[in-house]
């Protein structure tokens, strides 16, 4: 047992991606809970997106500080991604400890989140602004003291009435949404891919609302 937690926090010695040009290095958050429980939930969409874009560049996931990580390249940029393990109210503390780790710039963090403010399916990249009332990106502000950092939010709906928001985004999706979950995964690791190469502008111009 003490050579599993020995392994498990000897990160903190050497990163994960020895990129010595910062700016070449992205760090993309998956925002959820773990526990089976959870697993396709409403709530749970970040880590639903980088689960699938595990399965289209054909990596996995490993247990690490804080959360499950993995990495792969793309175009000669680094991508790093990230589930963090504290649960959502805490998600800052995961994000905060890898950003430091790595090395990472502010400008190149991407966190993925889920918006009862947008219609199903609805895609949303942007560059700062408001928690919304969403606890993971509420700890990400508090934890990095800075509300500038790039959030995707993934539109949920808000099919839910008064006093049964909670049940709704952690509730599964209904057969229509599960119906076209899959395309909308697929859309999703497509607008990741545009941050890394081709920036936010540019993919806020593509990407956004559709």
């Amino acid at each position: 047992m003490f050579q599993f937690f020995k392994s498990l926090f000897s990160q903190k010695d050497k990163p994960l991606l020895d990129e010595t040009d910062g700016m070449k290095k992205f760090l993309v958050v998956g925002l959820g809970n773990i526990g089976e429980k959870y697993t396709n939930t409403r709530h749970n969409i970040g880590f639903s997106v980088l689960d699938q874009l595990a399965s289209e560049e054909g990596f996995s996931f490993e247990d690490a500080r804080l959360g499950a990580i993995a990495s792969f390249k793309y175009k000669g940029k680094s991508v790093i991604c990230l589930k963090p393990s504290t649960y959502m109210n805490l998600s800052g503390k995961a994000v905060n400890y890898w950003i430091g780790h790595e090395k990472i710039p502010l400008e190149n963090i991407l966190v993925v989140t889920d918006d009862i403010n947008l219609p199903f399916g609805t895609l949303r990249l942007k560059g700062k602004g408001s928690d919304g009332g969403h606890n993971g990106l509420k700890d990400i502000q508090h934890t990095l003291e800075t509300t500038k950092y790039h959030r995707f939010r993934f539109g949920v709906g808000a099919e839910f009435s008064k006093g049964r928001q909670v049940d709704y985004v952690l509730g599964t999706w209904n057969e229509t949404e599960e119906k076209a979950l899959k395309k909308r995964l697929e859309r999703s690791t497509q607008l990741i891919r545009s941050f890394v190469f081709a920036g936010p502008k540019n993919t806020m111009s593509q990407f956004n609302g559709t």
